[in-house]
């Protein structure tokens, strides 16, 4: 979630404003009733009753191409059948739904696959905890393990960063939009530049070399960095391999514990499960939930490296950890990765993205777009905050939901399912075309 459909409330920039009469009624108890901090209603005005692959449904049976994919939760499609299957006989077998952490057979079968496709092809040696059930619980739990085992308090974060908006999570969260009403503790984080944030041409890693280096910078030593390879809600800005591969040298120079954020870019939103594998580095800690268990049940892990699995029984609890209904649809969700077909298909439906956002830049130069992405996770940065949100409105109208990101919500965030078939995807991109040409008349 970000900050877009809230600030359209703020300035009455609703997306459509001419929503029938019936729909209005139907729309009037959310109004009534729910909270003023209801957000993504705001921005698609409309009441969806069905949902399936890469489609959602309203009450008016009005169909829409998913671009938004629940904020990354849904990337294996909406109500994916063998999931549903898995859950509807785990329940009639009267499966275990809730158990703390004790252990049962969905958690065994999620741990010996998720060893056997995830960490044993990569190489990777992690213990698994099973925090809260949200992405913000996994971060809140790795903050607090860093902190734990060195025995200092700073952490440092990166400008554009998002982590979640419970207090922990919201110290390291740059978007001074979430931060300067929550009157929240913003003490023992450092904020540095993160890669290309003065260009290209800059290397901010040599910036965060010299205030290590240096006693007298201010910043204290920190017990972690913690990041997102791709930040998301911050811009859709890609850290390239090199950036990330330094960064690694100087944590492990300067024995810094590293933590990556891999909660709405890791469940192969990169086209690798892991965000971080293009650079083939091995973070110390990695927090995973969001699409982890593919059903949009909530779910969340904080991966470590073995020694640092430092915690007393109970030291960190949380009565809905380890979701069993969410595992048994995360054990489902492994069968994609058994085999590199599945990231072979992200990387072709990339590249027919990729494309398309280019021809839209070269097509209407006086945008002055930039295009910035991987995988299946875009941006087309368009400097005029307005015209972006022109485009966004046009397209729900059009049957295609789609949010908005970065600095002051100016980037279109294409976010489709990954199991999205290419003429939905073509589809979905030619609304686009036509929500811009609409916009240009």
């Amino acid at each position: 979630m970000n900050e877009t459909t809230i600030k359209n409330e703020r300035n009455n920039h609703q997306i459509g404003k001419g929503i029938d009469k019936q729909k209005g009624l139907i729309l009037k108890i959310f109004q009534l009733r729910e909270s003023e901090v209801r957000s993504y209603s705001r921005a698609f005005p409309t009441v969806f009753s069905t949902a399936k692959d890469a489609y959602l449904y309203d009450t008016q049976g009005k169909q829409y191409i998913d671009f938004l994919s629940g904020a990354g939760t849904v990337n294996y499609g909406h109500n994916n059948a063998v999931m549903k299957q898995a859950i509807i006989d785990y329940l009639q077998a009267d499966g275990v739904v809730h158990s703390l952490d004790m252990a049962t057979e969905a958690k065994r079968q999620f741990l010996e696959k998720f060893e056997s496709v995830i960490l044993k092809p990569r190489n990777l040696d992690y213990k698994i905890q099973f925090p809260g059930p949200t992405g913000t619980n996994a971060v809140e739990a790795a903050l607090k393990l860093a902190r734990k085992i060195k025995k200092r308090a700073n952490v440092i974060a990166f400008t554009n960063s998002f982590h979640g908006l419970s207090s922990g999570s919201l110290s390291i969260t740059s978007n001074s939009f979430y931060r300067h009403e929550a009157f929240t503790n913003r003490t023992n984080v450092s904020f540095v530049a993160y890669d290309g944030y003065f260009g290209q041409e800059v290397n901010t890693i040599d910036y965060l070399r010299r205030f290590l280096e240096d006693n007298s910078s201010g910043i204290d030593l920190p017990a972690a960095i913690i990041l997102e390879t791709v930040q998301a809600d911050g811009g859709i800005n890609v850290a390239s391999v090199s950036w990330l591969q330094q960064l690694e040298q100087l944590c492990r120079k300067f024995d810094i514990l590293l933590i990556v954020d891999d909660i709405q870019v890791g469940n192969g939103r990169t086209g690798q499960f892991f965000s971080f594998e293009r650079a083939g580095i091995q973070p110390d800690i990695v927090t995973l939930s969001k699409s982890l268990s593919g059903f949009g049940l909530p779910l969340s892990l904080v991966l470590m490296k073995p020694e640092l699995d430092q915690w007393l029984p109970g030291e960190h609890t949380g009565t809905f950890r380890g979701n069993n209904l969410a595992l048994v649809t995360a054990n489902e969700t492994l069968r994609y990765w058994e085999t590199d077909d599945f990231s072979k298909s992200i990387k072709r439906k990339s590249q027919l993205l990729e494309k398309t956002l280019f021809d839209i830049q070269a097509r209407y130069p006086e945008l002055n777009v930039q295009v910035r992405g991987i995988g299946l996770i875009y941006g087309l940065d368009i400097p005029d905050p307005e015209m972006t949100q022109a485009i966004a409105g046009e397209m729900f109208k059009l049957g295609v939901i789609i949010e908005r990101c970065g600095v002051e919500d100016r980037v279109l965030k294409f976010l489709p399912p990954l199991i999205i078939e290419e003429n939905v995807l073509k589809t979905g991109l030619e609304t686009m075309n036509q929500s811009i040409k609409a916009i240009f008349k």
